[in-house]
């Protein structure tokens, strides 16, 4: 995004027959284990109940086959004894009618690998009792219940009984809630240590790409923990963090107060203080070095005041060396190579854009030595660094429509692709999602950096993000400040969470999702 001037009940899975077990709930951050095999499968599923808040509750379910083959396919049914009611799921087809609950596996992740888990995650609302189901079909095989309750998982925050455009109470400097988890690339999902399926539902946090170098300190407004309190109690789980290359590497052009070591103390500071409150740090490359003042030109600086087309070989090779160097081990920190490629604003065809793209050099239209994508990557895999990456495609990170033709090669198979949606770019309708990012997110991670609307309204949003809960995209919207929201999407008009319009239903949105 341009700146302003001023700047997871019960499952079960089969291929030909399985016996399931049944995972009784035991209280609002209870978890239970169970496994079953079968002649010609054989699969485990962990069920828990991963918040509950008095009148509704999240349900996980992670599917493991732990056989020797894949299962292609899978369906459950089970029937609730009260009145709980579904509200919505993601990361499968959720439906529900009268007590019955029936979940199909997505269409873009349909098969689970041998020895491979998979999760999926619904919200229920519900009134009275809140009993387990005792019994499951799975591929219309009849499963029944033959588990003890495993040891309950940790506390997290519940999230709130019903969404609110109202604005929030201040929040108050709460103790972290715990570590946030570790990420890596499975197939076209980002999971954890365990291997259970993570979707990112979070928000940008700009400032530190820009406030440096415009002399006026390293963030825009508060990084402490009353700031960060106020951003989980919107149920968020990941922040992204812009960056600024020449404050990174302390050049000559930044006051030395906002650069160099106090920078990225200060970088290292705030992505720790994140962690510790359960949530991920995706940390962007967004504004670099080069002399660009070709079509789209957003300024015509040598030094990182803008956003340029594509970053620079000289600083960007430095700073992500040295970005990974500082991370390296710390798995809960994604590195999104670079905010917004627009080469294509430069080349005079779709193969010269996506080739610079790709493979940086001397690229037509751009005047300085660029950074490919694949040189960035080999830049951060050559510190043994083994983050997840980030990269976001072309016309502002808006068109992956070669995404997949030019990626570049990842020794360590961590790649997501970024996406930034705004209700003002040319694929913004579901058409366009369905055609040209549905194959994307079919092959691997999708991660959509940013989203918002610029009418400061949630009709786009509307549309937009159930689309993506649909599809088990991640998304983190633009942005978690308190500028006036007609000058660019502002979820918040105060740190303690106090949301806009626009930041209202997108809140309402989380709270929704549980």
């Amino acid at each position: 995004m341009r700146h302003p001037t001023r700047l997871a009940a019960a499952t079960a899975v089969v291929t030909a027959g399985c016996v399931a077990a049944l995972l009784p709930l035991a209280g609002p951050t209870s978890a239970a284990t169970a496994t079953a095999t079968a002649a010609t499968a054989s699969c485990s599923v962990s069920y828990a109940d991963t918040s509950d808040w008095s009148t509704g509750f999240t349900a996980a379910i992670t599917i493991t086959d732990t056989g020797a083959t894949a299962i292609s396919g899978w369906t459950l049914g089970y029937a609730y004894t009260g009145n709980q009611t579904l509200q919505s799921g993601w990361n499968g087809t959720w439906s529900q009618a009268g007590q019955q609950v029936t979940v199909t596996a997505p269409s873009w992740s349909s098969g689970i690998a041998a020895g491979g888990s998979y999760t999926t995650d619904a919200n229920f609302g519900y009134s009275g009792a809140n009993a387990a189901p005792q019994s499951f079909t799975v591929n219309g095989v009849t499963c029944g219940p033959s588990a003890s309750a495993a040891p309950s998982a940790s506390a997290s925050p519940s999230p709130s009984p019903s969404p609110s455009p109202s604005p929030s109470p201040s929040a108050s400097a709460s103790a972290p809630t715990g570590s946030a988890p570790a990420l890596h690339v499975s197939g076209n999902r980002l999971v954890d240590a365990t291997g259970r399926t993570v979707t990112l539902h979070g928000v940008n946090r700009s400032g530190a790409e820009f406030s440096c170098v415009q002399g006026t300190g390293i963030f825009d407004g508060p990084v402490d923990q009353a700031s960060v309190s106020a951003m989980a109690s919107w149920g968020i789980n990941a922040v992204r963090v812009p960056l600024n290359e020449d404050c990174w590497l302390g050049l000559s052009d930044v006051d030395a107060a906002y650069a160099g070591s106090n920078y990225i103390d200060a970088i290292k500071d705030y992505v720790s203080l994140l962690h510790q409150n359960g949530l991920v740090a995706v940390l962007d490359l967004h504004w670099t070095d080069g002399v660009y003042t070709g079509d789209s030109s957003a300024c015509s600086s040598a030094t990182a005041t803008c956003q340029k087309p594509m970053p620079d070989a000289a600083e960007a090779i430095p700073f992500w060396t040295s970005v990974a160097e500082t991370f390296k081990g710390d798995d809960s920190t994604v590195f999104d190579l670079f905010n917004e490629p627009y080469p294509d604003r430069a080349a005079s065809t779709a193969t010269q854009a996506w080739t610079c793209w790709r493979d940086g050099g001397t690229c037509p239209g751009i005047g300085y030595q660029v950074a490919g994508m694949q040189s960035m990557v080999n830049a951060v895999r050559g510190t043994g660094a083994d983050n997840v990456l980030m990269l976001g495609g072309l016309a502002y990170a808006n068109d992956l429509t070669q995404w997949l033709a030019y990626e570049p090669s990842d020794p360590d198979h961590d790649l997501a692709a970024s996406w930034h949606s705004y209700n003002f770019n040319s694929c913004s309708s579901s058409s366009c999602w369905n055609s040209q990012i549905a194959p994307v997110l079919a092959q691997v991670p999708l991660v959509t950096g940013e989203l918002g609307e610029n009418d400061c309204g949630t009709g786009y949003l509307g549309s937009l993000l159930p689309w993506l809960d649909q599809e088990g995209a991640s998304y983190l919207a633009w942005t978690w400040n308190t500028w006036d929201c007609s000058s660019g999407p502002a979820l918040i008009s105060n740190y303690d969470g106090t949301p806009t319009a626009y930041g209202a239903g997108f809140k309402a949105h989380l709270a929704a999702l549980g």
